[in-house]
């Protein structure tokens, strides 16, 4: 199997041990084209969520604040778990297509 593409691979498939450091790792020290690219996208995919996060915290504290019924946090709960799994199924799939 080739390395460069066992590296690529490892980078998306890192979101289940080190989702911020190994793509970081990968872009800085591989020489290879093909492993900065796909370790460029895979931080991004792992930067996904906590930039979701983001916007359920300010919409936590507007509903919080206001009084009455957190409509929108818990909407934004529910939204951001979709968001989670879609991204966690979306690495799984690149990391096998990068391996083919």
């Amino acid at each position: 199997m080739d390395t460069n593409k066992l590296l690529a691979a490892l980078s998306y498939f890192s979101i289940f041990f080190a989702p911020f450091l190994l793509p970081i790792i990968l872009y800085f020290v591989s020489d290879d084209y093909f492993v900065k690219e796909h370790s460029k996208k895979a931080f991004i995919s792992h930067l996904v969520p906590f930039l979701g996060l983001l916007f359920i915290i300010l919409g936590a504290v507007g509903d919080f604040t206001g009084g009455g019924i957190p409509v929108f946090s818990m909407l934004g709960f529910v939204l951001y778990g979709l968001l989670c799994f879609i991204v966690l199924i979306w690495n799984i799939v690149r990391g096998i297509k990068v391996l083919k």
